[in-house]
């Protein structure tokens, strides 16, 4: 099992890296690297959140988390070429390193991908963001890395948004069966500091995080099978 506790964290016992990628812009990174940290977190799980993003984003909704008293992960952040460094550091004290990139497909990425356990990559019910995936998918199957899909801002029913899911379930990577509806509570959250998950109990958004973050501990179960 995944699940342990803090204690039972060693050199023996690397912690698992999430780096979630995407070469466009907008795409949703930061919001699904900060909600599934807090999920995990939620669950009993340590976190460590790794920015190695110029913009800074992560960083800026860790700083208004901060500064509301209300932390519970830790932050990094990295150059390109430092990725390896911090993550071979975090994962010797976490259950999780979720690692923020920045919006570019370039040699710089391929470090953040090499120490994954696992990629993610949101895509917006867009084709433009679906072909914005190949290179990202490209460099990832270079270093022998299985790749996530997840379908973010999804409007239920509508064209679009099934055949971009049918679309992106050709191509080499897994399809997340949870989709990510596009909900206001996304953006209001992230300025806060704060996740879907720390607001209304039940909502809609919390319950498809919890059921993302299910998936993704899933497929990481799998993987160590």
């Amino acid at each position: 099992m995944l699940r342990r506790s803090m204690a039972s964290v060693g050199h023996d016992m690397a912690g698992k890296v999430i780096t979630v990628a995407q070469q466009k812009g907008g795409s949703g990174k930061t919001t699904l690297a900060v909600n599934l940290a807090v999920a995990l977190a939620g669950q009993g799980y340590s976190v460590a959140l790794l920015d190695t993003d110029p913009q800074g984003s992560m960083g800026r909704w860790f700083m208004a988390r901060r500064a509301r008293g209300d932390v519970g992960l830790e932050f990094s952040t990295a150059s390109a070429w430092g990725v390896s460094y911090e993550c071979e550091k975090l994962r010797q004290s976490r259950d999780f390193v979720i690692v923020d990139t920045p919006p570019k497909v370039d040699a710089d990425l391929r470090p953040a991908l090499r120490e994954a356990d696992m990629i993610l990559v949101p895509v917006a019910s867009s084709h433009v963001d679906l072909w914005a995936t190949e290179g990202v998918i490209d460099l990832a199957r270079r270093e022998h890395k299985r790749v996530l899909l997840v379908l973010n801002r999804a409007k239920a029913g509508t064209r679009l948004a099934n055949e971009v899911a049918e679309a992106a379930g050709l191509l080499a990577a897994d399809l997340a069966m949870q989709r990510l509806a596009n909900r206001i509570v996304y953006a209001e959250t992230l300025g806060q500091g704060r996740a879907v998950s720390e607001g209304p109990k039940h909502s809609a958004a919390q319950a498809e995080i919890n059921a993302l973050c299910a998936e993704i501990l899933h497929h990481l179960q799998m993987a160590d099978a």
